[in-house]
């Protein structure tokens, strides 16, 4: 792919006129699957695509129907472990870095950049960018590429007196977000050879004011195009789209609410196995006959903290980032289906302007009609392909998030059965030393 790639991934013929004003069939019909669960009803998951039998829609089966199986793993592969003949452009997001100034405090992430290609002047830069940078080339991405799923950046704001975002745990998650945000840019066939990604991993210092003023012009000229007359329906398949993002959002947003209240009750728990173990350790001091007993209580309870501990660092690190992601992939998805809804109502009112015109004078279907309808074929295709892209990418994150935690789990419990278990091996041989020292 050159510097000159088309905007549209796939390519598709034109549709009939009827069909893009009349777009429903009958596979809409199949679009809302309920189950009743234990008294409630659930649509189910469909990946967004039109199903003929319902399956399973509880809240414990969400994963099983996100297709973790390995048959899809090795269809979808790993976006970020492909071949390095097959890649010329990778991106690393690390050494965050914090500035303190009399105006402000911030955090810059150094970004390095390697590749091939002949658009880069070098084969690798090394700068700085603070998060400001990257919301300024998010903002360009969309902007610049309507027609494609951008990647969704963590959140700017957060609750001052709950969230320290100058904390190392806080910046080493922002960071990691940062990277991934940038390497799924890196690795799109079109994104990838957006000027203004270039302009972001070359030069230092960047226009931003530039961008904002342009977005807000195309906002205003996009909603003026649209904004009188109204979309007639979705065709089948955006509209199994609309439906699984709702849902998938609806089992995301249940699956952070219970971890966050894990969260907690672990934090919780942990505080008071603290002081638990602790009591054994100065009991031991006291009590000559059972010192080494207490004191191997102590050391158990002390390695099950460290172990907890682990297991929260893991979840908060890993799991909760990764829901939070894809919750805000989610909005982002839908904000580029509002935008292709856009495009389509623009055509579609053009085209009835048209019909009403030709009836009226019989004059031919004006050229802007069909300029329309191409774009409305153009976003369909590019649609298509992010989705595609996008579920392919969830598949793997998701597969990888399990069995992290999988590993964890059982990582932790391990480690909490060998503690208590040494504590029986010494509590058997002080039982022994105890006969001995009566036989004698």
């Amino acid at each position: 792919m050159s510097a000159g790639a088309p905007r549209c991934l796939a390519s598709s013929g034109q549709k009939p006129i009827a069909e893009i004003l009349h777009p429903l069939s009958a596979a809409e019909e199949q679009l809302s699957v309920s189950v009743a669960v234990g008294g409630d009803t659930e649509a189910a998951l469909t990946n967004g695509a039109p199903v003929e039998t319902p399956s399973p829609a509880s809240t414990s089966s969400l994963f099983n129907r996100l297709q973790l199986d390995d048959d899809l793993e090795a269809d979808a592969g790993d976006p970020y472990d492909e071949a390095a003949e097959t890649r010329d452009l990778f991106v690393t997001v690390d050494d965050p870095k914090k500035h303190v100034s009399t105006m402000e405090t911030y955090i810059t992430y150094r970004v390095s950049t390697k590749t091939s290609r002949v658009e880069f002047d070098l084969p690798e830069y090394c700068l700085r960018r603070r998060y400001q940078d990257f919301d300024w080339l998010r903002i360009k991405l969309e902007d610049s590429q309507p027609t494609h799923l951008i990647p969704p950046l963590p959140e700017k704001f957060v609750m001052k007196g709950v969230v320290d975002r100058f904390s190392e745990e806080f910046v080493e998650t922002r960071m990691k977000a940062l990277d991934k945000f940038l390497k799924r840019a890196a690795d799109h066939p079109v994104l990838s050879f957006n000027p203004h990604l270039n302009t972001f991993l070359t030069v230092k210092d960047l226009n931003k004011r530039q961008g904002l003023a342009l977005l807000s012009k195309v906002g205003e000229s996009v909603k003026h195009a649209a904004g009188g007359y109204k979309l007639r329906a979705r065709p089948a398949e955006f509209a199994a789209m609309g439906e699984y993002l709702d849902i998938f959002n609806q089992k995301l947003g249940t699956i952070d609410r219970i971890a966050q209240r894990i969260l907690k009750e672990q934090s919780e728990y942990l505080t008071e196995l603290r002081e638990y173990g602790a009591v054994y350790a100065s009991w031991a001091g006291s009590e000559d006959e059972l010192r080494r007993p207490l004191e191997g209580v102590g050391g158990s309870v002390t390695t099950c903290c460290a172990a907890l501990e682990d297991l929260g660092d893991g979840m908060s690190q890993d799991v909760l980032p990764v829901l939070r992601e894809y919750v805000l992939y989610i909005e982002s998805m839908k904000n580029v289906l509002r935008k292709r809804d856009q495009s389509q109502a623009e055509y579609e009112g053009r085209l009835e302007a048209a019909v009403l015109r030709k009836q009226e004078d019989r004059t031919p279907m004006p050229l802007e009609v069909e300029k329309c309808q191409d774009k409305v074929e153009c976003f369909n295709a590019d649609l298509k392909a992010d989705w595609e892209r996008w579920q392919g990418n969830k598949r793997h994150d998701f597969k990888r998030l399990l069995t992290g935690m999988a590993d964890k789990n059982i990582n932790h419990y391990e480690k909490c059965q060998a503690a208590w278990e040494s504590l029986i091996t010494l509590l058997q041989d002080k039982q022994t030393e105890g006969k001995t020292s009566e036989t004698t």
